[in-house]
């Protein structure tokens, strides 16, 4: 199998990698970036810890084939936050201790920041039905409502801060 060479944004950098017809988006990421926040768990898209987003779109990564990131812009946990500065929702997932082993964390992370984007102010019910496809092992799932609350709080009271 031909190796083709794709370019692609990633966490706000131009990249470009070699990558083989069959090989996933997160092979791809840990093999050829040393990204070890999405990883690959059921490698059948149901549990949610391999959830990155391209063009603006939660993707399983165990599922997205590599090359179809090509022209793309591909966001990892690891590309969130600003320098040493945490994403509001990384903050948060430490401050209500959404996490137990943290293996499915970064994923759930990566589609909490999407829910915000799309509901700056979910109910419970909201969170849990965008949350669904995202599994815990450990059973954090009440810290993770808090802290999708959390971070929500935090992001409002940034944007109301704001100077306009």
């Amino acid at each position: 199998m031909t190796a083709r060479t794709i370019r692609f944004h990633l966490n706000g950098n131009y990249v470009q990698a070699e990558v083989k017809p069959h090989e996933n988006l997160v092979e791809m990421l840990t093999q050829k970036f040393n990204l070890k926040g999405a990883r690959e768990s059921c490698g059948q898209g149901v549990c949610g810890c391999c959830t990155v987003e391209v063009d603006s779109q939660v993707v399983s990564g165990c599922l997205h084939l590599a090359t179809l990131v090509d022209n793309c812009h591909v966001v990892t946990v690891e590309g969130l936050g600003k320098g040493n500065d945490l994403h509001p929702v990384q903050q948060a997932f430490i401050d209500a201790g959404a996490f137990q082993c943290g293996f499915c964390t970064p994923g759930f992370i990566v589609m909490v920041v999407r829910l915000l984007e799309e509901y700056p102010n979910p109910s419970d019910e909201e969170i849990r039905h965008h949350l669904a496809g995202n599994l815990c092992r450990c059973s954090a799932y009440p810290q993770i409502v808090e802290a999708v609350k959390l971070a929500a709080s935090r992001i409002a009271d940034q944007t109301n801060a704001a100077p306009k």
